[in-house]
């Protein structure tokens, strides 16, 4: 049997040969990266050894070749892609290959013949919108489409939603490329003459098990592949090798390039959402429905449904299909696509009748306008991630979750399958498409537990027989990894040794992702023999949601215009990206309890890659379980530093904050030195471009006196809370909003600025961050007195007030941000009306937009109240995030993210408006523009006689 387990000296040596042989691609052993590529979305974990990111398929060619050379015999190379694969598909030692960094191009397009070719890395949702001006899409669509990679898909043969239709991956591929040492090997071109005997080695393998192989699997629309020998040889005669690979997962070599089969895009979309009493009503519409020729049938148990209940997202719902608290309701996703519209109709009316005439059945809506319908999915598949936020030690998870039978053998599965769990007293949520007879059922387990582990295993080893009692596949949608250990079995013996033959021949050595699905000479990791991960932190444990990050890689979207995670879409390096942090700082936790003599590599490794978190805490809110990375930073630096010293300009920063109210009280005496001050500090603190002004000083009528927070203020009266920044630095913003508010009736006053402690909180000081709180708390309890109320109008500063000050323990009286004030007035108050109504466009703070999605909206109506339509398009991150973007050592990163979403906004000529100060900085500093304001731009429109920029002066 094939040992992997290479040495450190080796490992290194292996390195050194790839620079020398002109590998152009990183070559990299940090172990926050190691840690990142240690685990998927599965329960399981295995450390690479090295991680190489090639920039193009003569780099694979590169690294097989030196691979080959004896030194190196005893390591395993496995390719990786989104890394979203549920069963350890991409997790092994040796050399993993992150082909997503960047090999992820659209390498050429036919739009006359409908095909294109792609590299492997690039991501399913980049590709179509990359396609759609030409009115092709690859149609395999994906629920991790946001995050998984085209050779993933090919690696699993992936499916999902729309299968019944669109078929499988392997249904929608015309050919691929593949490397090895000798060279580049494709099935769209001759084959080289050294690629004879390899080829002829793999069809004779092939045609001696072909006639096993397909009576032993079921003929379904979810059919079972990987090394399909079954179509790489044709009835008519001649080898479509590539067919080998789909659904091989990477142990026959890496794929370098992939040609696939395009689909017209459909004008015409519906989708009826409905509700049902029971899922398992729900469940019996799926066979009547098929009858309208559905493209999908979803469903949604009432497990999931009260999960998403309680996380807020069924608020999206019509509301004739929300839930009242309490009700427990399944729902039906049923998409109709067409090219006519009378036959679209046709069949929408046909789901319609079907649906009236069912059991349990309640209210219908129909979506017809794209974005809802993007909208009412991005529900379901929202609701699926939020099973890994299920509270408690035992979570759902997916082990035995892609099962597939025929539609009409369903119920009688599904039966079968809930008696087993119910067995072994397991609770579970079930989504799927049941179009297609695809159940994902997710039972609930303590993986640290060894009794849960033993659960798993008799839990799988059941439904596996189950899927054969019934005539289906365990393994119908998300690939096998670590769950090949059944597929000896499931194949038999003369199946699988033509499966060991097509592996001998383009493997021998038995180094590509070994231990997975066949094997000559390698063990096969088995389902209890794989390591898993840590699942559960000791209770109390600060870095606990760091336990709780289950790899589901929402973190991972390519789309510019998602705020989570901007440093991850910068560099897209796996380990800057909140599943990266969390699977680093699992490891730094268990270095530090074990004393691990490398804890101060752990440790420093760690603390880069925590180094490049903006601090936005999208991923506080976006991510189904709350991995909040920026709070367990705090947390990590507060350990750190009770052992270390802080650096001079660290320390420096954190006196800018502590004293920044008696810089305010200072104001008149600094400004006239505060260009030389702000140069100075640039040069202490390794920043560029600080504010270069300070703000004049607010006094009374504006400024409240200490005594006037003792009793009420005049009716109309509103109180502004300011944060250090806007207080220091801002004071546009300040007279924007005073002058907003002012032009609509009110009467706003500032409250005398104490600081968050935001800076000491990014930072670790925590015993700062608590005194400065605190102090803030004890104000704003005094405001309160006033009976004004209470606005913040700076969104990093409002958010953290409403998500960090909960979070430490810490009450305070409301704090509403102004537009949420605003928009709540204008529905029982008429506002002055503008005498110009040209449209305005507003950019958000990306931590706003994610933990307060409403806000955009909240907007849209103060400005429908003046009577002016306002644009609200989504952005990402503009790249400056507070210090991050004055830090010298992050420019690229921060000019980086804002060409990706915030520029293209600003070259049209529109005026636009920002409501974060960090926002409005990068605006003025990367593209010479002022972005006012909101407020600001309301006086304006209400005022004619007020110039542009009037309101800031």
């Amino acid at each position: 049997m094939r040992d992997f387990s290479p040495t450190e000296t080796a490992i290194d040596a292996l390195a050194e040969a790839l620079r020398r042989a002109g590998f152009f691609g990183e070559i990299e052993q940090d172990s926050a990266l190691r840690a990142a590529m240690s685990t998927d979305n599965s329960v399981y974990q295995i450390a690479p050894d090295l991680i190489v990111a090639p920039r193009e398929a003569a780099d694979l060619v590169t690294l097989l070749r030196v691979l080959g050379e004896e030194a190196f015999a005893g390591i395993a190379l496995t390719a990786r892609g989104g890394g979203t694969g549920t069963n350890g598909q991409s997790l092994n030692s040796g050399v993993i290959v992150d082909l997503r960094r960047h090999m992820n191009r659209l390498i050429r397009l036919d739009a006359a013949e409908g095909w294109a070719d792609v590299e492997p890395g690039m991501v399913l949702d980049e590709l179509n919108d990359a396609l759609r001006p030409s009115g092709w899409f690859f149609a395999p669509e994906t629920s991790t489409s946001t995050r998984c990679t085209i050779g993933g898909m090919v690696s699993t043969d992936a499916s999902g939603k729309g299968s019944r239709v669109y078929g499988k991956t392997s249904d929608n591929l015309l050919g691929l490329e593949i490397a090895r040492p000798e060279g580049l090997l494709s099935s769209l071109d001759p084959a080289p003459g050294w690629a004879a005997p390899l080829l002829a080695e793999a069809e004779a393998a092939a045609r001696a098990g072909r006639a096993a192989f397909i009576a032993n699997t079921p003929r379904l629309n979810r059919r079972f592949t990987g090394y399909d020998l079954e179509r790489a040889c044709p009835e008519g005669g001649g080898f479509e090798w590539w067919r080998l690979f789909l659904g091989a997962e990477g142990t026959l070599g890496p794929i370098s390039r992939i040609r696939v089969k395009l689909r017209r895009i459909e004008p015409e979309k519906r989708l009826i959402v409905a509700g049902f009493d029971s899922f398992r009503n729900a469940l019996a519409a799926a066979a009547p429905l098929l009858a309208a020729d559905p493209t999908a049938v979803e469903v949604m148990d009432e497990t999931v449904q009260e999960i998403a209940y309680r996380s807020g997202i069924l608020g999206r719902l019509p509301a004739a299909l929300q839930a009242v608290a309490g009700q427990r309701v399944a729902y039906l996703f049923i998409e109709i696509n067409g090219d006519d519209p009378a036959e679209v109709a046709a069949r929408i009316e046909a789901c319609r009748r079907i649906v009236a005439g069912l059991p349990g059945a309640g209210a219908v809506h129909v979506a017809a306008d794209r974005a809802e319908i993007r909208e009412l999915w991005a529900i379901r598949s929202a609701g699926v991630g939020l099973l890994g936020k299920v509270d408690g030690p035992a979570r759902p998870i997916a082990f035995v979750e892609d099962t597939v039978v025929p539609p009409e053998n369903l119920p009688a599965f599904v039966d079968d399958f809930l008696a087993v769990l119910s067995r072994h007293g397991l609770g579970f949520g079930i989504y799927g498409h049941v179009d297609v007879g695809c159940l994902h059922i997710r039972p609930a387990l303590n993986i640290d537990l060894a009794e849960d582990r033993a659960r798993l295993v008799a839990v799988s080893d059941a439904i596996f027989a189950l899927t054969r009692k019934h005539g289906g596949v365990f393994w119908g949608e998300h690939g096998k990894g670590v769950r090949g250990a059944y597929l000896r079995d499931w194949i038999g013996p003369e199946a699988y040794a033509a499966l060991q033959g097509v592996k001998a021949a383009f493997d021998p050595g038995d180094r590509f992702n070994p231990g997975k699905l066949v094997s000559n000479a390698t063990p096969i990791l088995g389902i209890a023999t794989t390591p898993f991960r840590a699942f559960n932190a000791p209770e109390g444990d600060p870095l606990t949601k760091a336990f709780r990050c289950n790899g589901n890689a929402q973190c991972l979207s390519y789309a510019a215009t998602t705020p989570m995670c901007p440093s991850f879409k910068a560099s897209a390096d796996l380990r800057h990206s909140p599943k990266g942090r969390a699977d680093a700082l699992r490891g730094w936790r268990r270095a530090r309890a074990e004393d691990d003599p490398d804890l101060p590599r752990i440790e420093a490794d760690l603390m880069g890659v925590l180094d490049t978190c903006l601090g936005c805490k999208a991923c506080a809110s976006s991510c189904p379980v709350q991995v909040d990375i920026p709070t367990m930073r705090s947390a990590f630096l507060a350990d750190h530093y009770s052992r270390h010293r802080r650096s001079f300009a660290e320390r420096l920063v954190l006196a800018a904050e502590r004293h920044s109210p008696l810089a305010v009280r200072l104001a008149p005496v600094l400004a006239p030195l505060w260009p030389l001050m702000a140069r100075v500090g640039e040069a202490l603190t390794g920043s560029t471009d600080l504010p270069d002004r300070l703000a004049p000083r607010a006094k009374p009528p504006l400024l409240l006196r200490e005594a006037e927070l003792d009793g009420p203020l005049p009716p109309g009266s509103v109180v502004l809370v300011q944060d250090w920044f806007t207080a220091l630095f801002d004071g546009a913003a300040q007279r924007d909003v005073v002058a907003g508010l002012t032009a609509l009736d009110y009467t706003p006053r500032l409250l005398p600025m104490r600081p968050a402690g935001k800076a000491a909180q990014g930072a670790g000081d925590l015993t700062g961050f608590r005194r400065m709180a605190e102090r803030l708390a004890a104000l704003l309890e005094r405001a309160k007195a006033t009976g004004a109320p209470l606005l913040a109008f700076e969104p990093a500063f409002g958010m953290m007030l409403r998500q960090d000050y909960p979070k430490a323990g810490i009450d305070l009286p409301p704090v509403r941000m102004v537009q949420e004030f605003l928009a709540e007035e204008a529905r029982t108050r008429a506002f002055p009306q503008a005498r110009e109504a040209a449209p305005a466009r507003l950019l958000s703070h990306c931590t706003e937009a994610t933990a307060h999605p409403e806000s955009p909206a909240a907007w849209a109506a103060v400005f429908a109240a003046i009577g002016v339509k306002l644009e609200t398009p989504a952005t990402g991150c503009c790249g400056m995030a507070g210090l991050f973007g004055h830090q010298r050592r992050h420019q690229p990163v921060s000019r980086r993210l804002f060409e990706m979403s915030w520029r293209p906004q600003l070259e049209d000529g529109a005026e636009v408006m920002a409501t974060g100060f960090s926002c409005r900085c990068q605006g003025e500093r990367l593209a010479d523009r002022a972005l006012p304001h909101p407020l600001g731009i309301v006086a304006r429109l209400l005022d004619p006689a007020l110039p542009p920029g009037a309101a800031r002066r």
